[in-house]
């Protein structure tokens, strides 16, 4: 059993009540451009795709949150299958990092998508 210093219990609850106002916050968002953005998409996988990595992205940057309050010496541990694999502090934080960069560019990529079909939608509806 790990016993944390009560400072970095303070600090990890912090973190977690301002992850989850963030987090209500988000879906408030998603919920009123929801509506808005239905008629652009062409199927219905486009929508639960879009859904899914605006809250990949979220858990994810919840993620470094709570490994930035770890000290340089903390074991990290990752879950590959049914096994947990030790992983070094820097390595997950860079990997976290990285997974960030990709669903932030993925989001972009499906936004710049609906744009171009609303555009193409607008053209239509014009002629």
């Amino acid at each position: 059993m790990l016993l944390l210093p009560s400072a970095d219990i303070s600090k990890n609850h912090q973190v977690r009540k301002q992850y989850t106002i963030q987090v209500g916050e988000n879906e408030l968002v998603l919920k009123a451009r929801a509506p808005a953005a239905l008629p652009l998409l062409s199927s219905p996988e486009l929508e639960v795709c879009w859904f899914r990595r605006e809250s990949s992205l979220h858990l994810t940057r919840g993620c470094l949150q709570e490994l930035e309050l770890l000290s340089d010496g903390a074991n990290v541990y990752k879950l590959i299958g049914p096994v947990l694999v030790k992983q070094d502090l820097a390595e997950a934080k860079a990997n976290v990092k990285k997974r960030i960069e990709y669903i932030s560019a993925e989001l972009k990529r499906m936004d710049r998508a609906l744009k171009d079909l609303e555009e193409k939608q607008n053209s239509k509806k014009e002629s």
